[in-house]
């Protein structure tokens, strides 16, 4: 596949499906009174979501290595747009708490199929500012997603909003349509090469009609010296079929196929270093030991942000919504930038702690003021943090993590970390029980606190391996 090519849908394809997502987060508290449901019902139904979400990772790696990312990016894509569609005509609890299963399964399969796009086709030098470019088209998706609805909830009927992002999902499918595979590059290639291929044939043929010098000091024609058969047990073995050669000319290419093993053999050790440093074992449980907290982090966030910034800040829904605005911005703004500074610096564990701490420093901010200024200041900062997380993690999983199994490590990576998604705000909800709202951000604090430091292991692992 080519990457460069296909970046710009790519980004075409987060935005529309973040901006989506989005889309229909305000509208929540609307279906309560639409539907007639209990506080506890919607805890459920938000709950299936990020179950889906849970179960969709392993499946949509097994997914993309099967059909390609082209297939399952289309796939994962026509399924939101039915769950979306699905909503705007729902009528019952029952079906809408199922289409949000589907929709959380295809939500995770749509990053796992990304990421792993991403993770494949490119290389340590491009993977963080590539990564980036998503993080900052998903941001662009965050900005833009809940003011459509917001306004579109104002002045039409609920049902209005989902059908616009069922009409954003199958945008995303035509743009995925358009993504050339590498097959359809070979293809291309292959087909101007053609002529080209010819040519040299007839080239050969007339090289080798031509007579032959048969002085006792010519030297042999090519053709006759050599014929490349290949090995069945050595399939990069050249046989020779030709006469011996001089002493001289034999140890020049012993030598020479000597140096070639040691080049082959320090290439091999050089691609296979960063995999050798830890095994794939501690790696998947390192990485998903951090996606884990820190999802479940995030969803603590989303999930009592609003109530805290109604309760305790005393902030109207307006003010509220321009918070995840300014988030979303600062991190549309930055994600290109810190993926880029993630591929010169080569440390990316290190940005990853650093963006952690600067999402620990937006929940300072606003536990200790309601000021608007200053919380806002602090959701800019955790922004910049969202992005340094997300364009690096990714990213490093990319270097470290061997072609043939990236993308199913990615997709139990975020399998498991959604089950933080589900579990965090119910822990969360036992300390408002007990506690209060303050005590949920400590919570939160704790979990991003413990994030780092796992990082911090890791890093020294990896650190300590290399020394």
């Amino acid at each position: 596949m080519d990457i460069r090519r296909n970046l710009p849908l790519l980004m075409t394809i987060c935005f529309l499906s973040q901006m989506g997502g989005f889309m229909i987060l305000p509208l929540f508290p609307l279906f309560i009174e639409e539907f007639g449901l209990s506080g506890w019902m919607m805890g459920v139904i938000f709950a299936l979501f990020y179950v889906g979400k849970v179960i969709g990772g392993v499946p949509a790696a097994a997914i993309y290595k099967k059909l390609g990312g082209k297939k399952a990016l289309i796939l994962m894509l026509i399924l939101l747009a039915v769950c979306m569609g699905g909503f705007a005509l729902s009528t019952a609890a029952v079906l809408f708490g199922l289409l949000r299963l589907l929709q959380g399964l295809a939500s995770t399969g749509l990053t796992v199929v990304v990421r792993s796009i991403i993770g494949d086709e490119g290389n340590v030098d491009n993977r963080g500012l590539y990564n980036g470019y998503i993080s900052s088209s998903e941001g662009g998706g965050m900005v833009l997603g809940p003011v459509i609805s917001g306004w579109l909830a104002l002045h039409w009927p609920l049902s209005v909003p989902f059908l616009l992002v069922t009409v954003c999902c199958l945008m995303a499918v035509v743009a995925a349509m358009g993504m050339k595979t590498t097959a359809q590059a070979r293809a291309t290639h292959e087909s101007g090469s053609t002529l080209s291929d010819h040519l040299l044939e007839d080239h050969s043929a007339v090289v080798k009609q031509k007579p032959l010098d048969n002085s006792a000091h010519s030297v042999p024609s090519t053709d006759e010296v050599v014929e490349p058969t290949t090995s069945d047990s050595h399939p990069h073995t050249t046989v020779s079929t030709a006469p011996p050669l001089s002493s001289t000319t034999s140890d020049a290419l012993h030598t020479q196929a000597a140096d070639t093993a040691l080049s082959n053999q320090a290439l091999n050790s050089t691609m296979s270093g960063p995999t050798a440093r830890l095994t794939q074992r501690q790696q998947l449980v390192g990485y998903g030991t951090v996606h884990f907290l820190e999802m479940s982090a995030y969803a603590v966030f989303l999930t009592y942000f609003a109530l805290y910034a109604a309760h305790i800040m005393h902030w109207d829904p307006f003010a509220t919504s321009l918070a995840f605005t300014v988030s979303g911005i600062s991190t549309l703004a930055a994600a290109p930038f810190v993926g880029y500074l993630s591929d010169r610096m080569g440390d990316r564990l290190l940005l990853c702690m650093l963006g952690m701490f600067l999402i620990g420093i937006e929940v300072v901010v606003f536990l200790s003021t309601s000021s608007h200024l200053w919380v806002y200041v602090g959701m800019l900062i955790g922004g910049v943090g969202g992005a340094c997380y997300m364009d690096s993690f990714f990213a490093h999983i990319g270097d470290h993590i061997p072609d043939e199994s990236r993308s199913s490590v990615i997709g139990k990576i975020v399998s498991a970390a959604e089950i933080g998604s589900i579990v965090s705000p119910l822990v969360a909800a036992l300390l408002m029980e007990v506690g209060s709202l303050y005590s949920v951000f400590v919570f939160n604090l704790v979990l991003i606190a413990v994030a780092i430091v796992v990082q911090a292991v890791m890093r020294s692992r990896y650190r300590l391996k290399e020394g």
